[in-house]
């Protein structure tokens, strides 16, 4: 099997396949990955319902050994796909304690750092922008059935005076 990273690679039933692409991937696209679900209420707030993480999020940990726990984000380790959270830690057979690793597909965002101006302009133009297309998706129907009917008068029109 070839160690390069492969771009015409689709998918595969296999796990041994999807591990090897996922840990082969180029960062710019592991960046991507490290991307988790929002709470309900900063879903509704978004109008999104995953964003990638950053440091300061605030997030609850849903499966594993400490599921049901929260914290904030200390540290993202992009190159293995893995998230350290403030609080989560282990105890070593020597009594030291050791941050755990997170996979970001087990976290929940419950609270963003909305310090970078990009990541906040990004999620408030999401909002504006799905709502701008919510509306004219309602105005091109309407517009849709306006012409749909003048059409079919039209037509009707058409065919009395061809009689």
């Amino acid at each position: 099997m070839k160690k390069e990273f492969s771009k015409q690679w689709k998918a595969s039933k296999q796990p041994r396949k999807q591990r090897k692409y996922l840990a082969n991937a180029p960062l710019h696209l592991k960046g991507k990955l490290l991307s988790s679900h929002l709470s309900p209420e900063l879903r509704k707030k978004h109008n999104t319902r995953n964003v990638t993480l950053k440091k300061g999020d605030t997030v609850k940990v849903m499966r594993g050994r400490f599921a049901g726990k929260s914290g904030k984000i200390t540290d993202i380790k992009t190159k293995y796909l893995k998230i350290y959270v403030d609080g989560i830690v282990t105890q070593k057979m020597d009594k030291s304690k050791v941050k755990v690793a997170l996979r970001p597909s087990n976290l929940l965002i419950t609270a963003l750092n909305l310090d970078d101006k990009k990541r906040a302009a990004k999620l408030g133009t999401q909002v504006e922008a799905k709502k701008a297309e919510k509306k004219n998706s309602s105005k091109k129907i309407d517009a849709d059935t306006k012409e749909v009917k003048k059409e079919k008068s039209a037509d009707k029109l058409g065919e009395k005076k061809n009689e």
